[in-house]
């Protein structure tokens, strides 16, 4: 492992534990849809944490679903956390834009357990992601 790249890696999933702390935090003030788009930032990032950490130049992209993918090419564990946490996605555009619902507005639609769900499947994938890198 290149030390630059390992020191990219640590630093993308130091974001993604902050954006993690900012899930949770927008959550306790019921802004359940910033939370839900916070933590699919929060995997995001984690997944984007190891492939820099193995050595990627870049990782591509912000679907939770497609950087499992990358990683399982690497290590075949990520293949059954894709099947996990590719939920996630789906708090990627609607939880922040009107016209990424049929109706209503991403504040109004989000609600207490949408929340939940997120921030468990984005714990999951930062501390999946942590085992992997050693930390």
């Amino acid at each position: 492992m290149r030390p630059n790249q390992e020191r990219e890696g640590q630093r993308w999933l130091m974001q993604a534990e902050r954006d993690f702390d900012d899930a949770k935090f927008a959550a306790t003030g019921k802004r359940h849809n910033l939370a839900c788009f916070l933590a699919q930032q929060a995997a995001e990032k984690a997944i984007k944490a190891y492939l820099y950490c193995r050595s990627e130049e870049q990782a591509w992209g912000h679907s939770v679903a497609e950087l499992c993918a990358d990683a399982a090419a690497i290590d075949s564990e990520f293949a059954q956390l894709k099947k996990e946490a590719a939920s996630l996605d789906k708090y990627y555009i609607p939880t922040r834009y009107p016209n990424g619902l049929p109706g209503g507005i991403p504040s109004e639609v989000y609600q207490e357990e949408d929340a939940k769900q997120a921030l468990g499947l984005a714990e999951k994938v930062i501390a999946f992601v942590k085992g992997k890198v050693g930390q």
